[in-house]
């Protein structure tokens, strides 16, 4: 016993400690925020407005469209708007049958480029080059003689296009991978006949962008081949190295237009390659980006791109904001009546509490493209109470070692010992439905579920290195040591006087 009053003695100086480490954190949290730019919490799709796409499947020759095609696309254009950021967009199918469009919207001013960026059907193509010419070359590719696999009609389509207008740039997967066709530089600054694909997208295992700052080349994007996929370019390089020009050139085309055609001075049997041609940074993580998640399995036409109005808009925002002030405003006044002056930590945890996650949100703003919505409010307004029922699980088992008779300072601690297992159980549950709530839901659900797990996060800290260092100190106060009245520590407050007139009463 001697050993615990002795600890209990030392505790409220460490409290003290880490109480200040705590508050220099915050300090430190905000200073961050301020030197980065994060001034203000970035609103999604429903409080501010955004973009908004259809994008409709292209069906030619009678073709039909497939409920399964439609949802495989729908996963794969979610998955890259998700690399992008916690940004709350949104990625649904509409109609049915042919009629199935996917819809996109996307929260900010930013949003026509990422419409732009998901949308792409990312069919990508690895093809020997048979002829190249100028972007308006109107004479034949090759002059009389036609190379293998040059056809007469092939060559009067290369003379007849025009590279240099917009509607040759637009791309789309609408070749077929087992014929030659004309390709377009993606600039418009050339054009080539190619040969039939002999390496495709589905062999790529990975897409990621580089920085080539030894040789001054710029920003490129470097594949890895599976298996099959290092055979056949292997097999592919080792043939074309033998060649003349332009014929030793191996074209990557992408849905369609031509990214990068270099020539084979080796053959690549390591299963990598690079994809150049002058990108900046953005240029190449957003390529790397839709590269590595798979080609869409259908392709698109792009519907008209509109701007969305808030579909909630400032009222609502105002409305759910004064929902949680009422809310915060009902447990402070709770606390403070039912626990009096003990209430002082409650007020002091929520407050604590919700600086921390108003810092949480402009730095996470700022780095991965956290938006709120009004269904991240709905988490924020519940992890009130989940931070309500940490310190209230706390309070009461401090109460209950008083009344078996142990001094404050030897109640807080043993307290402590007993109700942080259950705090830590309650929380843990807290965060186990969030992780299952954003990994297996779409759309609004997952703004839910990451505040909520953002806010139990915090709880977690504040009642370890708040709530229970704060009781620790005030214990050594006289106010709540000797049982004042307003302490929440006195014998009414904690039913020592009902018990002992009860008592009184059944002895009589």
């Amino acid at each position: 016993m001697s050993a615990n009053i002795s600890k209990a003695t030392k505790r409220p100086q460490r409290a003290g400690r880490t109480i200040a480490i705590f508050l220099i954190l915050i300090v430190g949290f905000g200073v961050l925020a301020f030197t980065t730019g994060a001034s203000k919490v970035k609103l999604g799709l429903d409080l501010r407005g955004g973009t908004s796409v259809t994008l409709q499947p292209r069906v030619t020759n009678g073709g039909t469209v497939s409920s399964a095609a439609i949802d495989q696309a729908v996963s794969i254009i979610r998955q890259r708007v998700n690399s992008l950021g916690v940004a709350e967009s949104e990625v649904t199918a509409e109609g049915s049958g042919n009629n199935r469009q996917i819809v996109i919207s996307v929260p900010g001013e930013t949003g026509r480029k990422v419409v732009e960026l998901v949308g792409q059907t990312a069919e990508l193509r690895f093809r020997a080059v048979l002829a190249s010419g100028g972007p308006k070359d109107t004479t034949t590719a090759v002059g009389a003689t036609l190379p293998k696999d040059v056809t007469p009609a092939l060559n009067a389509k290369f003379a007849a296009t025009d590279c240099t207008k917009a509607a040759n740039l637009q791309g789309g997967n609408t070749d077929v991978a087992t014929d030659p066709i004309v390709s377009c530089e993606r600039h418009g600054g050339a054009k080539y006949i190619l040969a039939p694909a002999e390496v495709l997208g589905k062999d790529i295992s990975k897409a990621a962008a580089s920085l080539d700052s030894q040789n001054g080349a710029g920003w490129y994007v470097l594949l890895n081949f599976n298996g099959e996929g290092t055979t056949k370019f292997g097999a592919m390089t080792t043939r074309l190295v033998n060649m003349a020009s332009p014929t030793n050139q191996a074209a990557i085309v992408l849905d369609g237009l031509v990214y990068s055609s270099p020539q084979i001075n080796g053959a690549i049997t390591a299963g990598n390659a690079q994809i150049t041609g002058n990108f900046t940074q953005a240029d190449a993580t957003n390529l790397a980006n839709v590269l590595k998640y798979g080609a869409l399995p259908l392709a698109f036409d792009r519907g008209e791109v509109q701007q969305v109005s808030p579909t909630l808009g400032s009222d609502q925002l105002h409305a759910g904001l004064l929902a949680g002030l009422i809310g915060l405003l009902a447990v402070l006044i709770y606390s403070l009546l039912y626990y009096r002056g003990l209430g002082i930590v409650s007020v002091g945890s929520l407050v604590v509490a919700g600086v921390f996650t108003y810092l949480s949100f402009l730095l996470l703003g700022k780095w991965i493209g956290f938006t709120l919505t009004l269904a991240g409010i709905a988490g924020a307004i519940v992890s009130i109470g989940i931070t309500a029922d940490s310190f209230i699980v706390y309070f009461e088992r401090v109460r209950d070692e008083v009344r078996e008779g142990r001094s404050l300072r030897l109640a807080v601690e043993t307290g402590w010992q007993r109700a942080r297992h259950t705090i830590l159980v309650a929380d843990f549950v807290s965060l186990i439905a969030a992780a299952l709530l954003y990994f297996f839901a779409v759309g609004g659900v997952r703004g839910f579920a990451f505040t909520l797990g953002l806010t139990t996060f915090v709880d977690l800290f504040v009642v370890f290195f708040f709530t229970h260092p704060m009781v620790s100190i005030l214990s050594k106060v006289k106010f709540f040591s000797s049982g004042n009245a307003l302490s929440g520590f006195s014998a009414r407050s904690l039913g020592v006087v009902e018990s002992d007139a009860v008592s009184g009463k059944e002895n009589a």
